[in-house]
């Protein structure tokens, strides 16, 4: 696989102050990321509640990450819309910041039209014009689709599309992608309960709402794992999986946004229709931060 994008990416908050984004308090969160080993950080995803963010809002927080990142962190940003035409468009808008890529989800809102041969046109459509790298993101949790692995295949052949974010957490499926794709293709993990697995399988990094909260033992995990410690790394990987599911399943944004306010950074309300977590919820996510000594 090819080392441009390896590593562990943050998927970022958006912090909202009475229900306004607050790019001072997103660019203090970027400042303290930046002393840490991520590789970078990504804008405008699941964890930054894209779907509710209007294209001015995602544009002045893109505009302010690429301000305040240090200049050794990527910045992957999320464009995706529902239309081609949408998303190409909102794709080369983001690219003027000087993004490092593009992580575009599958449409879904008609889904019984979105057949292979859709997906596969509004993928083709978008990478022939967009103006940075492509890298598909697969997350069928919250999209109710999958995109079937000879389609990926298919894709990956694009000198554009240069990999992909695969958060569905079938090891099978990434395994045999791994084993099908050119070393250019990037597999980057973002279920975070199955980081040394997928590793070990072909992936070469991850983009992970845990380490919004948790990055320096994400990245530690990684280092472990690329230096030959297993057992070390396996052990850590074990202490993780809690908290992982919590953010990523359980209680999911609201959960990662009272994390970050508990270990120092700015979390924040999520915005509406999700809801701030319950006092039982709020206890048992403690719980587990202090577990792994984050607070």
């Amino acid at each position: 696989m090819t080392d441009e994008f390896k590593g562990i990416f943050a998927a970022l908050t958006t912090p909202f102050v009475e229900d306004e984004i607050s790019p001072d308090n997103f660019k203090q969160n970027i400042l303290k990321y930046n002393s840490s080993d991520l590789a970078g950080y990504v804008v405008l995803g699941t964890s930054g509640e894209s779907p509710y963010l209007s294209d001015q809002e995602s544009e002045r927080l893109v505009q302010t990450a690429r301000e305040w990142a240090a200049p050794e962190k990527k910045i992957i940003v999320g464009t995706a819309r529902e239309s081609a035409k949408l998303t190409a468009e909102f794709t080369n808008r983001m690219a003027e910041f000087q993004i490092d890529a593009a992580l575009i989800r599958t449409p879904s809102y008609y889904k019984s039209r979105l057949t292979g041969e859709a997906l596969k046109a509004y993928y083709l459509t978008i990478a022939d014009t967009s103006r940075v790298p492509v890298i598909i993101y697969h997350n069928p949790l919250h999209t109710g689709l999958s995109i079937d692995l000879e389609l990926i295949v298919e894709l990956s052949q694009h000198p554009n599309i240069i990999g992909m974010k695969d958060s569905s957490g079938n090891l099978a499926f990434m395994s045999e992608l791994a084993s099908r794709v050119t070393q250019e293709f990037s597999i980057l993990l973002g279920a975070g309960g199955i980081l040394l697995a997928g590793w070990s399988m072909g992936a070469i990094g991850g983009i992970l709402a845990l380490a919004a909260v948790a990055p320096d033992h994400c990245t530690e995990l990684y280092r472990l794992f690329r230096e030959g410690q297993i057992e070390e790394a396996r052990m850590l990987q074990v202490k993780l999986i809690p908290l992982n599911k919590a953010l990523t399943q359980t209680m999911g944004v609201p959960a990662i946004k009272y994390a970050l306010d508990a270990v120092g950074l700015f979390g924040g309300l999520p915005r509406l229709p999700l809801l701030t977590l319950s006092e039982a919820e709020k206890q048992k996510l403690e719980g587990m931060l202090e577990k792994l000594d984050l607070l």
